[in-house]
């Protein structure tokens, strides 16, 4: 659980945003926390946390 201080008008921005993606608050929230994390760490070259590696083949079908 994350608790966070908002303004009214930050929190109605938010509620209407998210009422626009048709999700609730909380999903719209936490995706677009997840994708501002992801964007960050990865800049800085950084492990994401709550994203696994993808394994890579060597290319070859056999």
């Amino acid at each position: 659980m994350l608790q966070i201080r908002l303004t009214e008008l930050e929190k109605r921005g938010f509620l209407d945003a998210a009422n626009l993606a048709g999700v609730p608050l909380s999903m719209w929230v936490r995706e677009r926390l997840r994708l501002a994390a992801i964007r960050e760490l990865e800049s800085a070259g950084q492990k994401i946390p709550f994203v696994a590696p993808v394994a890579m083949g060597d290319g070859s079908d056999g």
